[in-house]
């Protein structure tokens, strides 16, 4: 019973900061989307994050590589894995009728992903104590859930943009892609090389920054949308 309990606990919590950040950024948004397509973009975020840790196993099994490398790729492949999920559920979904809506969905896919990211993290810190689970939770709040929610609105900004150029929609969403994922390797290479409240000074630098950047790109596509319409 205090195993199904400290799961259940874990699964709850783990929630907490992707459920915290999507009623901000849905709250953002001045014209809402459909739910039941927030919520499906949601959990597909969730569905498809395993493959992301099995492809990273693969690749750290397959070749020797720097621990700089294996956060290169694991980022970009994260990166591939929360685009895949907005592919396949919502691109040719009539409902996303505008460009702008891509950064909101590739929000909510990344924010899918970083819940469970943020459960399997927490089942082990449940049973080390609530305290230990509590400062894992805010610092995961403000860090990795953040960062998985700001690079993939990063991919989402370059993914509207491609709705203005279709001959060249390939590139521009390879490039959100690889810029987002430069974004991320940079918040974990922080992480890694520096220690204690040195590194989460940093990394709280970067993400205050980026989430300015996002508001101001999300503005951009907006505006844009409206005078192509207009």
């Amino acid at each position: 019973m205090p195993m199904l309990f400290n799961n259940g606990f874990a699964v709850s919590l783990g929630m907490v900061p992707s459920l915290t950040w999507l009623i901000f950024y849905l709250h953002k948004d001045k014209n809402p989307e459909p739910k039941y397509l927030v919520s499906r973009t949601f959990f597909m975020g969730i569905i498809l994050a395993p493959i992301a840790a099995v492809l990273q196993l693969f690749f750290s099994q397959q070749w020797e590589m720097s621990q700089t490398t294996f956060v290169l790729i694991s980022a970009f492949i994260e990166e591939v894995i929360k685009y895949s999920a907005v592919r396949f559920l919502i691109l040719h979904n009539p409902e996303f009728d505008e460009p702008a809506d891509a950064m909101i969905y590739m929000i909510v896919a990344g924010l899918g992903f970083a819940a469970i990211e943020n459960t399997l993290v927490l089942f082990r810190a449940v049973e080390m104590g609530a305290l230990v689970a509590s400062k894992i939770l805010f610092f995961r709040f403000v860090g990795a859930t953040l960062l998985h929610a700001l690079s993939s609105g990063l991919v989402g900004y370059f993914l509207g943009l491609a709705w203005f150029y279709h001959r060249h929609s390939r590139k521009i969403i390879f490039l959100g892609i690889a810029l987002a994922s430069i974004f991320h390797f940079a918040f974990n290479i922080i992480l890694v090389t520096v220690s204690g409240t040195q590194g989460f000074f940093y990394s709280t630098i970067l993400l205050v920054f980026s989430a300015l950047i996002i508001s101001l790109l999300f503005k951009n596509l907006s505006n844009k949308t409206r005078k192509f319409n207009g």
